[in-house]
């Protein structure tokens, strides 16, 4: 049965934790739905990961939206987030155009980063779920660096929380911020928090998929690499290599008779 933005709610209430991880193509996609994470989420990381960009300002509409279709097919299972890129919302009418774009091909939820709780009220009305982003924000933000370390930065990441809870927002993603902050603003909100470099208290966490997988040579100090398939695929592909100027493929085991 497909999660629900209800079903991912509940798993606060009953002290379960919520597994995120991005994917952006219809392969991994497959394997997350398959895997029965609880979230997917089609994340404007793709600029980096797989569409060679500098940052995630360059990602499109165009660009969310053809990889949201993708993923889309693959997924019968997870809750599906698709990311709002860079100055897609800077209007209500915008927000509500292009996250309703987002869901006609596949997206159960959008997500947007800031405290921007005029646009997560259009979107509510527009029965658009929406998951927020408070802490560091890679949209706008200069450096990519841990924020909330300074008490009065803390405050303000606590009280974006807030106000987007208030707007109606279903849950939050917490970025690079202290875990004894992500801890006190997941026991201050009714509904989940999803930490990225936030700590372990949070409600759920989400990595990109490529970092876990290793598939890059650096990766964020928070990220645990689960595999290097960077160094696997390298392997792979050296020896087929090899094989094809060695004659030893195809074989007769690898031809039609």
């Amino acid at each position: 049965m497909k999660k629900t933005v209800d079903v991912i709610q509940s798993m606060k209430r009953n002290g379960q934790k919520i597994a995120m991880l991005t994917a952006y193509d219809y392969p991994t996609a497959r394997i997350l739905n398959d895997a029965d994470i609880d979230i997917i989420l089609v994340g404007d990381s793709l600029g980096m990961v797989v569409l060679g960009y500098e940052d995630t300002r360059s990602v499109t509409m165009a660009d969310m939206i053809h990889h949201t279709r993708i993923v889309a097919r693959a997924n019968t299972t997870c809750l599906l987030v698709a990311d709002l890129p860079h100055q897609a919302y800077e209007t209500a009418e915008q927000a509500v155009k292009n996250a309703r774009a987002l869901c006609d091909v596949g997206a159960d939820t959008v997500k947007f980063e800031g405290n921007k709780p005029e646009i997560v009220t259009a979107l509510v009305d527009a029965s658009i779920p929406v998951m927020g982003h408070v802490g560091l924000l890679p949209q706008t933000s200069e450096k990519f660096r841990v924020h909330g370390r300074k008490r009065s930065e803390a405050l303000l990441i606590a009280d974006d929380a807030k106000a987007l809870e208030a707007a109606g927002c279903f849950a939050t993603v917490l970025e690079s911020i202290p875990e004894k902050l992500g801890g006190k603003i997941t026991k201050s909100l009714q509904i989940p928090t999803i930490g990225i470099g936030a700590g372990p208290d949070c409600d759920g966490q989400v990595l990109v998929l490529h970092d876990i997988l290793g598939l890059f040579d650096r990766s964020p100090t928070f990220v645990k690499q689960y595999a290097n398939m960077r160094k696997e695929i390298h392997r792979a592909v050296t020896h087929y290599k090899l094989d094809v100027q060695q004659g030893r493929f195809p074989d007769d085991g690898h031809s039609y008779h």
